[in-house]
């Protein structure tokens, strides 16, 4: 006998819940820091105007959510893909996790992730989200 429906647990966070926003914003925004990448990238990454610099500190502190946009959600949806795939690859090793998006990369034609991600934007972010997925089934 199946489960209905009403019987699922609801696992899935309401990205229209701004609450939800927020802590999703503090944690990419953390992090966005751990990768030790200047703002323009940060910016870049998350899709918004060299401009909005004002706003990382905000989302790092939590008085900020993300946008409530389908580009932005996305762009964090990755991110946060990226490192869960990193973390599972280098559990034993921060330094490793946390600086392989600055590691050139023979499958990546000699380019650092971070450049693919980018020079490409969201569709770099996806490929690199795959990537190390990928790299983490090997």
């Amino acid at each position: 006998m199946g489960l209905s429906a009403r019987q699922l647990p609801d696992t899935l966070p309401d990205l229209g819940d701004e609450a939800v926003r927020h802590d999703l914003a503090r944690v990419v925004a953390a992090l966005l820091e751990k990768w030790a990448l200047p703002t323009e990238a940060q910016l870049a990454l998350l899709g918004m105007s060299p401009e909005s610099r004002k706003v990382l500190p905000q989302f790092r502190r939590g008085e900020r959510a993300l946008p409530n946009t389908r580009d932005t959600l996305d762009r964090a949806g990755y991110l946060l893909g990226i490192h869960k795939a990193l973390r599972l690859l280098f559990p034993e090793d921060e330094a490793l996790r946390y600086g392989w998006v600055r590691r050139r990369n023979r499958m990546l034609d000699g380019k650092e992730p971070l450049q693919v991600m980018l020079d490409e934007g969201l569709v770099g972010l996806a490929r690199i989200a795959r990537f190390a997925d990928f790299q983490r089934g090997q």
